[in-house]
């Protein structure tokens, strides 16, 4: 039995990290892609490629990623050093931890300035500015507040601040207190969309593009975007879901609460999707507009509906919850390694990687203005930290963990924490070995060299 503890306290039950995981994985891309992305690829066809690939390549990863970190009970870097230790392995697989919340860092700069473009919103459609509005109105408005810094530097600003607030006050007092309180509250502000987009005259027309069952849609392209969205959905690859797993009580199952996990992130992307297209089609819009789906047309169709106001502001608020939840993952891992490596208050440690990550925020806002003739290899800022961290880093760093988990980590050490039946085992260490590291590479070399 693994009597060790983290420094950073624990999770108070399972469920605390059921829905901490989850509030990880739910963000923005589950709001309006993965509803996009199912409509477009075959509906009900395409969900279930897309659970084939969670439960052979999602799953599997998050489980070794829990319980590594369960196991180390320290964060990313430390715990991967300490079981290649154990495992008679090279400490240079902590290379695996280090990219990670790199990842997270560079993430998180860009990711705020997006959060800070929800919190406008939230704003503005609380004070009733876009009732009313035009598809091009509203694109004007969309493109002037890309073009203000100051109003994106204000929002950012705010954003990161909410975010660093939460991580600096710790385990049990920050992460899980706002998780007790902001996931119930995004399932039920989810539930009310539902209710209301079955009063639009056109839910039948949104379960139709979802879950229509077209295999004739389904090509290899729709099975690459199956496998890709199956990684990255879970958070997956930045040392979030082995941070949050150190903090794992040790007589929940690992298995189980994963499989939780992945549905509950499914689920919310499914109701998500059959929330927000009737509202869509209700007023005849392009369902397929992906960004500008959330900032152009939605607040035009709840700016001409009854009772617009009010469920714009909730379903930006519902985006927000998602967003937010999603920012304080990203910076957790850093803080842990900060606070266990150098000794640092968990204050200092997070207001010092808040600062950093705000400064890389204004380099990516600037993107949009006084910096958008800044470059690299032909992208402004906040595209280039998007394209290294999602097409590059993630994907690799996905790899990197099956290879870690299935070649070098004792079979005894991943069986001791996982509890697996032997054959249940034997099907998650093969995919570690193999379906999982052939399948994201696979998916990185397609992201690097797209399909025409």
């Amino acid at each position: 039995m693994n009597n060790k503890t983290s420094i950073q306290g624990s999770w108070a039950s399972r469920w605390i990290f059921i829905l901490a995981a989850t509030g990880s994985a739910v963000g923005l891309g589950n709001i309006w892609k993965f509803p996009y992305i199912t409509g477009e690829n075959g509906g009900g066809a395409f969900v279930l490629v897309y659970l084939a690939c969670i439960l052979l390549v999602g799953i599997p990863i998050m489980m070794a990623e829990v319980f590594i970190g369960r196991r180390a009970r320290k964060n990313p870097i430390n715990a991967i050093t300490d079981l290649a230790a154990e495992s008679a392995g090279s400490k240079s697989w902590s290379i695996i931890g280090l990219m990670g919340m790199l990842s997270g860092v560079l993430i998180f700069s860009f990711y705020s300035v997006v959060g800070g473009w929800v919190l406008h919103y939230i704003k503005i459609m609380l004070t009733g500015e876009m009732l009313g509005v035009t598809s091009e109105q509203a694109g004007a408005a969309f493109g002037g507040l890309l073009e203000d810094p100051t109003t994106l530097l204000l929002w950012h600003t705010l954003f990161s601040i909410m975010t660093v607030v939460v991580v600096a006050a710790g385990v049990n007092k920050g992460i899980e207190t706002v998780t007790r309180v902001m996931m119930p509250a995004l399932f039920v502000l989810l539930l009310i969309l539902l209710g209301y987009a079955m009063t639009t005259g056109s839910f039948g027309d949104g379960w139709n593009f979802m879950f229509h069952f077209d295999f004739s849609a389904l090509t290899w392209n729709s099975a690459l975007i199956a496998l890709g969205h199956s990684f990255f959905t879970l958070s997956l690859g930045m040392g979030t879901i082995m941070a949050y797993g150190s903090y794992m009580t040790q007589k929940a199952s690992i298995g189980k609460t994963v499989l939780t996990i992945g549905a509950l992130d499914t689920l919310v992307a499914l109701v998500a999707g059959l929330a927000i297209f009737p509202i869509i089609f209700s007023n005849n819009m392009d369902p397929g507009a992906g960004p500008g789906l959330m900032f152009i047309s939605l607040p035009v169709a709840f700016g001409q509906m009854p009772f617009g106001q009010l469920f714009g502001t909730l379903f930006f608020v519902l985006v927000g919850v998602a967003a937010w939840t999603s920012a304080i993952s990203l910076l957790e891992p850093t803080v842990a390694f900060l606070v266990e490596k150098f000794k640092l208050k968990r204050l200092t440690a997070s207001i010092g990687l808040g600062i950093i990550v705000w400064g890389l925020g204004i380099a990516c806002l600037g993107s949009f203005n006084f910096m958008s003739d800044v470059t690299f290899f032909g992208k402004n800022t906040f595209d280039f930290l998007d394209y290294i961290t999602a097409n590059i880093m993630l994907p690799l760093g996905g790899i990197l963990i099956s290879l870690f988990a299935g070649w070098v980590v004792k079979d005894k050490f991943a069986q001791d924490e996982l509890q697996l039946s032997d054959g249940i085992f034997k099907l998650w260490n093969i995919s570690m070995k193999y379906t999982a590291p052939i399948a994201v590479a696979i998916v990185l070399y397609f992201l690097i060299n797209p399909l025409s």
